[in-house]
């Protein structure tokens, strides 16, 4: 099974289409189609439903897409690495990233670090732990931020230099807001967002056993489009300080827990990582920032 085989895979699969697909990749259509039987054969799967104007993927064909474009970008971020050695002025830097605002203090230090290393190109994935973690382990990042302690046996870890404190945004005509901070007994009956990690581990332990008193109205990956339910008084968003804009212009208030509850971020790297040279100058950079031994 070869790269380029896959790639016209991915062309049709984005596409729908054979014929917009061939005219993308340069190639002819009878061409592609033989591309596609014979990788068909190859797999032993059907991996298309041919429709008179469009192609759908079978299960098959969508479970090859996800294999296919982690391959397709593994071999891209390995062209970039062996692009990038003889490189002094720059080079490739994959990050993974959770929502936090602890996130200025690496953007801070990439725009140093863009100051000594011009060619510098980052590429930013954000994402929960799940997410990140698994690109990280398929060697897709160099570096990812967890909003939780990471496992000691897998991955290196820089804790960031504050902590983000959890509270609840709600709208400013929502009784808790009169509040100066928010109790559990306060929680008991109102509907309330949050992320699905934030609820399971960080909520769960300072709800301290009475987790099921509280009720998850819905979650969200994403803290902004939490506060859009908020706002409309679908519930209250239970996150991080500083994520979520509670200006009064905005019509929201973030009032924290009590309780207080606070979360570290960390800076991860799998263990016996190999780095290319701009990944190992960033780390020595952050180990310097952040005062780390």
């Amino acid at each position: 099974m070869e790269l380029r085989t896959l790639r016209y895979f991915l062309a049709i699969a984005r596409e729908e289409n054979m014929t917009r697909a061939a005219e993308s990749l340069h190639v002819t259509q009878p061409a592609l189609s033989k591309q596609m039987k014979s990788l068909e054969h190859e797999l032993g799967k059907k991996l298309f439903i041919r429709h008179s104007f469009n192609i759908q993927l079978t299960e098959e064909g969508i479970l090859l897409r996800k294999r296919a474009e982690d391959l397709i970008r593994m071999a891209d971020k390995i062209s970039q690495e062996f692009l990038s050695l003889d490189d002094i002025t720059g080079g490739e830097l994959y990050l993974g990233l959770a929502e936090s605002y602890q996130i200025q203090y690496l953007a801070r230090e990439i725009r140093k670090f863009k100051e000594s290393y011009p060619s510098l190109h980052y590429h930013i994935t954000s994402g929960d732990t799940e997410q990140v973690t698994e690109k990280l382990d398929k060697g897709l990042l160099d570096f990812a931020v967890l909003a939780e302690e990471p496992d000691p046996a897998k991955y290196n870890c820089i804790c960031f230099p504050e902590s983000d404190t959890w509270g609840l945004v709600m709208p400013l005509d929502h009784p808790l807001a009169k509040k100066k901070a928010i109790h559990l007994d306060d929680l008991t009956g109102v509907p309330l967002f949050c992320s699905e990690q934030g609820w399971t581990t960080e909520i769960t332990r300072w709800a301290n056993g009475r987790i099921d008193e509280l009720h998850l109205e819905g979650s969200f990956r994403l803290s902004y489009n939490g506060s859009i339910f908020a706002r409309e008084g679908l519930g209250c968003l239970l996150t991080y300080q500083y994520l979520i804009n509670t200006s009064p212009e905005n019509g929201l208030v973030f009032r924290p827990l009590a309780p207080k509850l606070e979360a570290h971020m960390y800076l991860i790297w799998k263990k016996y990582q190999i780095f290319t040279p701009i990944a190992d100058r960033f780390l020595q950079e952050i180990r310097r920032s952040f005062q780390t031994p």
